[in-house]
């Protein structure tokens, strides 16, 4: 049998220890936070892109390493400008009035041609006809909006106001940021595509 004045007593003597415990304390203090610490030792071996976060292709999205500078063939020397640095800083609102120009563009999934002005971007053009296009940032800097020029490279039908995730490569193929994109020409456009 239980005898309740030693059941009384072993309870007793358990509260006594567990409040000596907590007054006390157990010593054990939380590890310094090394979160910081991590981010930077693992940014410092991540090769430098001008693509943002988390598009950077060089994190094991498109498999491209990044070319030291100096070594790509054919680099450009300090303060020469390229086809790409041209359309650095196109801003399409100012196009002068007496400027604008209409060229007619062909949206094959959709079955019709429109007139798109040279300041206004494809995607908003596609949309106030009511169709329904893919599109996410609308900033140049993803590929959801990507469409495929049907006749060549690109940069022979449009300009890029800002396009910080289509190689040259890609834009050979025909391929466009229709976010970001504005006629320089007629062309077909293969709205959804992406490289």
């Amino acid at each position: 049998m239980v005898d309740p004045a030693s059941v009384a007593a072993g309870a007793a003597l358990t509260l006594v220890l567990v409040a000596i415990h907590y007054s006390t304390g157990t010593g054990w203090e939380a590890n310094e936070d090394i979160s910081q610490e991590v981010l930077e030792q693992r940014a410092a071996t991540v090769p430098d892109t001008e693509f943002p976060e988390p598009y950077n292709r060089s994190i094991g999205g498109g498999g491209a390493a990044a070319i030291p500078a100096g070594e790509a063939e054919g680099e450009l020397a300090e303060g020469e400008e390229g086809e790409e640095d041209a359309d650095e800083g196109f801003d399409p609102d100012a196009i002068p009035e007496d400027e604008v120009e209409y060229y007619e563009v062909e949206f094959a999934k959709e079955g019709e041609t429109i007139e798109i002005a040279n300041n206004e971007n494809i995607l908003d053009a596609g949309e106030e006809e009511g169709w329904d296009l893919p599109y996410a940032c609308r900033q140049g800097q993803c590929v959801s909006c990507a469409g495929q020029i049907q006749e060549g490279a690109a940069t022979d039908y449009i300009r890029h106001s800002q396009n910080e995730s289509l190689f040259e490569d890609d834009m050979e193929d025909g391929y466009c940021l229709t976010c970001v994109a504005y006629p320089t020409d007629d062309f077909t456009l293969e709205t959804g595509e992406q490289p």
